[in-house]
């Protein structure tokens, strides 16, 4: 056989799908395991393989929004090019790429995002779905576009020890600020210590949020970079500052919800304290993105920025690795590695 015919081996190529809308909680029901085969590529194509492929809380939401039942469920990869006749996407080259839960994908090139060039061989291509990746940039975006933290403030974020919790955190480190976080485990708190956090409490052991956050900061807060929404928002919001600042980002509290929580309402709070509160998503600021992620990555390379991953491996185990992270199983990212 000449290598030429080699190359025109069909792939085989896995993806999971949404059987049904999810209710509540996801269940394993809800997801199925589709095998395809997969042409080459034509001109201008590539077909790429996942090596890494990223789990995220905001796929719950956006399922509802942006999916039907029977559709490839949504999300980022790390993919690397293997036959191309895109000139611009060498084989071999890794790109990320938003081609949903599939281990083979072919693609014209649009939407690629080449891995930066500078990227060191010493760090795992997965951070490119991380720390160097949509949660770095939501890190990042929250605390300066939104926040506009300034040096010496004080920050409250919750969810600290998942992907975008952990980077907000020792951002605000890294800007000269007082950090609080809340997280949901000894052992996180534990990391979040250690990552330099000033004070840390778990959540779920504290008897009282409102003497928690008290007790870790009583002057109150200057910003409050928000991950998980619910009551908690309203015991949060009352420990502000008079012009305090809010980055809305998450609200995973909420999400398997199958009745949407009714109050209580924090209009009045707001008004009394001229309280400032805005939602964001990072693709809003699409046109810094190569920039901010240079400056990520230059972070983690100087060590001011310590990346901790959970990692699942094989792609069989992806519903499985949803769930999880769901559930707060992931200190740091949650990824699977195929």
């Amino acid at each position: 056989l000449s290598l030429h015919s080699f190359q025109r081996i069909m792939v085989k190529a896995k993806s999971w799908v949404m059987t049904k809308h999810f209710d509540g909680f996801p269940k394993k029901s809800d997801f199925g395991l589709k095998v395809e085969e997969l042409p080459e590529p034509k001109d201008g194509e590539v077909l790429l393989e996942a090596v890494f492929l990223s789990v995220d809380p905001y796929m719950r939401p956006f399922s509802k929004i942006y999916m039907k039942e029977g559709d490839v469920m949504i999300g980022g990869q790390v993919a690397k090019v293997i036959q191309s006749k895109n000139p611009a996407f060498p084989v071999g080259s890794h790109v990320v790429s938003d081609s949903g839960w599939r281990t083979h994908t072919l693609s014209d090139g649009t939407g690629l995002i080449p891995v930066l060039p500078e990227w060191p061989k010493d760090v795992s291509l997965s951070l490119a779905l991380g720390a160097i990746g949509m949660p770095g940039l939501t890190a990042v975006y929250g605390i300066e576009e939104v926040l506009g933290l300034q040096k010496g403030e004080t920050l409250l974020v919750n969810a600290a020890a998942g992907a975008v919790g952990s980077v907000v955190g020792q951002i605000a480190k890294i800007k000269g600020c007082k950090v609080v976080g809340s997280a949901g485990s000894d052992a996180k708190v534990a990391y979040l210590k250690e990552l330099g956090f000033d004070e840390v409490f778990n959540y779920k052991t504290v008897g009282s949020l409102e003497e928690a956050l008290r007790k870790a900061s009583p002057e109150g807060y200057d910003c409050f970079f928000e991950n998980v929404g619910g009551p908690s928002s309203d015991v949060v919001l009352q420990q502000m500052k008079n012009f305090g600042r809010i980055a809305v980002c998450g609200s995973i509290s909420t999400y398997n919800d199958s009745q949407p929580q009714t109050g209580p309402y924090p209009y009045f709070t707001m008004i009394i304290k001229e309280l400032k509160m805005e939602g964001f998503l990072q693709s809003r600021w699409e046109h810094k993105h190569h920039e901010t992620l240079k400056r990520l990555l230059a972070w983690v390379k100087e060590g001011k920025l310590q990346c901790r991953e959970h990692v699942t491996k094989g792609f069989d185990n992806m519903p499985a690795a949803f769930m999880g992270m769901l559930q707060g199983e992931n200190t740091g990212k949650a990824v699977v590695a195929v």
